[in-house]
């Protein structure tokens, strides 16, 4: 009885009343989930080698994630989890246009987070840290050096201790999506346009009630499958970020961690 008053009186007393602020939290944690899956999807299969995953599995990873955020946060919020999608909102009166910045902070601010958890996940060794050896010149690197945050040793490993956006060893494209060498700028414009177009059709589709409903409870389901189906179709060019804070979000992340400028720099035939 004693323990059940405790829980009770400790609820009142954390709960958030705020609206605002719930929606906001509910964003966060639940653009964070989406990212962190994502980026570890990639991060396993790039730094497997492709023993342990593939393209197919970094595709299912990202879809399961979209499915997994929307039932964290989606009766909170609405589990945007994509600038995109909330500018999609308020195009559509159904979002106001005054939250559409403090949720695109939000959301990327949650992916800059994500960006950080998978680099601790994958990167230094407990080896490196018995010895005191460092890791890199990275700014990040050195804290995680300081602090021993090195659980494995998957990125050093696989990029021989350097932190390139480019080249056979590059690690860059764990956290943010880059074109495939052949793509113009143009193209890589037109890319994006018609993914995350057809998203934000197919999402508006499958919640508009007129159509042929999706079985409730189901609907996250049916927008990973969604996302899962673009990424299998067209992901080959840039690799289908159909989101922005998704790439604005670690990209700033690597550029602070130690990749450099180079991360926002674009060479056609560079990659």
């Amino acid at each position: 009885m004693g323990t059940s008053s405790f829980l009770t009186r400790a609820q009142g007393l954390l709960r958030i009343r705020n609206q605002l602020l719930r929606e906001c939290l509910a964003e966060l944690l639940s653009t964070f989930i989406l990212i962190l899956i994502t980026l570890g999807g990639s991060a396993q299969k790039i730094t497997s080698f492709g023993m342990k995953g593939d393209t197919l599995t970094a595709y299912l990873a990202g879809a399961i994630a979209v499915m997994v955020g929307v039932y964290t946060a989606g009766g909170v919020s609405g589990a945007h989890m994509n600038p995109a999608f909330s500018f999609a909102m308020c195009l559509m009166e159904r979002f106001p246009w005054w939250k559409l910045p403090i949720f695109t902070v939000v959301q990327t601010l949650a992916s800059f987070i994500s960006a950080g958890a998978v680099y601790i996940l994958y990167y230094g060794t407990r080896e490196q840290c018995r010895v005191g050896e460092p890791h890199s010149s990275a700014r990040v690197a050195k804290l995680t050096d300081g602090l021993c945050l090195c659980p494995t040793d998957a990125i050093w490993h696989y990029s021989n201790g350097t932190l390139t956006v480019s080249g056979p060893r590059e690690t860059a494209s764990i956290f943010a999506t880059y074109p495939a060498d052949y793509v113009s700028i143009t193209n890589g414009f037109l890319d994006q346009v018609i993914g995350t177009g057809v998203l934000m059709v197919g999402v508006m589709g499958i919640l508009d009630t007129r159509n042929k409903g999706v079985p409730k409870g189901l609907e996250p389901v049916v927008v990973a499958l969604l996302v899962l189906s673009i990424e299998t179709s067209m992901g080959s060019n840039c690799g289908c970020p159909l989101n922005p804070a998704r790439d604005i979000g670690p990209r700033l992340f690597t550029y602070v961690a130690g990749w450099g400028p180079e991360v926002f720099r674009w060479v056609q035939g560079s990659g």
